[in-house]
């Protein structure tokens, strides 16, 4: 199954679990540096690009990452920026549904992926800060993947 079997409200579950009590520069970079070491340590051929107010703060690409990395990672951002949610809540969300998510936001597949591995990075107030992005596994790898980093 493509989307982990996982439900929406399960996915909503996931954000919530990964909230932050204060989120600022440092703290995005320790979720990239846990990130990438993890990645390193399971020889994951992965990118890595984390996003903080709008501005991409850290980016890795492990060994064996591949350059197609770069365009999933945007187009997943995309995704994350517009709906503050993560790019699997979104798929599965369009699936529950029975919608065209693109036709619905208004947006194209080109510009806009709704494949796991995009993560909204939010506070405890539920106040938006930023994307972890998780590129080069299957998209359910790369959903778990992106919240075991952020849940430690």
């Amino acid at each position: 199954m493509t989307t982990g079997g996982f439900s929406s409200a399960q996915l909503l579950e996931h954000e919530a679990s990964t909230a932050f009590e204060n989120l600022d520069l440092t703290t995005a970079l320790e979720i990239g540096e846990r990130a990438s070491a993890l990645g390193i340590e399971r020889n994951l051929p992965i990118t890595i690009a984390i996003e903080l107010d709008g501005e991409e703060v850290f980016r890795r690409a492990l060994p064996g990452a591949s350059d197609e990395h770069a365009g999933w990672i945007t187009r997943k951002s995309n995704v994350v920026n517009l709906t503050h949610h993560s790019t699997m809540y979104e798929r599965v969300k369009s699936e529950e549904e029975e919608i065209d998510w693109h036709a619905v936001q208004g947006v194209a597949d080109e510009t806009h992926a709704i494949h796991g591995g995009g993560f909204p990075l939010i506070t405890t107030s539920g106040d938006f800060r930023g994307v972890l992005l998780i590129s080069g596994l299957p998209q359910v790898e790369d959903h778990l993947f992106a919240l075991e980093v952020l849940n430690g």
